[in-house]
């Protein structure tokens, strides 16, 4: 059962906060798919200013759709389009200021503006990648790009 949590206002204290009690939501031996929508969900909770927090998964070919929150999304992205794609085909974690200005980018909600994609990687094998959108401009920084590449180092200690 979720308990409220209690967050902070301050940004790297929300995410120590965070990854404290993330153990409690994901949980080594449970199906990837279970896992992977609490920690949508909790990073919903968690994250101030986002209108979608989700997973996009590998099947070897191309990343579809997984557990998230928000509206309904795109469903299949080929490796290397959009922010998803290109963070996938490069496995490094990709911090967008502006989609408008990224090449490629895949607009799945009108009202986002802003975007990070960290790529969830087990013996160097893709798994998917975990997107974050924001409504707000260059919303997402290093302090984010550090604490959720923990957040997902969490996950694949789990798988």
């Amino acid at each position: 059962m979720f308990v409220n949590i209690e967050k902070s206002l301050d940004k790297t204290e929300n995410y120590e906060i965070l990854l404290s009690n993330l153990d409690y939501y994901i949980i080594k031996g449970d199906n990837l798919i279970t896992n992977l929508s609490n920690l949508s969900a909790y990073l919903n909770y968690f994250l101030d200013d986002i209108n979608w927090v989700g997973f996009y998964l590998y099947d070897g070919d191309k990343l579809y759709l997984g557990p998230f929150q928000g509206l309904p999304a795109c469903t299949l992205i080929a490796l290397g389009n959009g922010v998803c794609g290109t963070s996938a085909s490069t496995k490094e974690t990709i911090v967008v200021k502006d989609v408008h200005q990224f090449e490629n980018h895949i607009g799945c909600d009108s009202a986002s503006n802003s975007e990070i994609v960290i790529p969830i990687i087990k013996n160097n094998e893709l798994i998917g990648v975990l997107d974050i959108d924001s409504p707000s401009f260059s919303r997402f920084n290093k302090i984010d790009k550090l604490y959720l590449e923990k957040v997902i180092s969490k996950l694949v200690d789990k798988l």
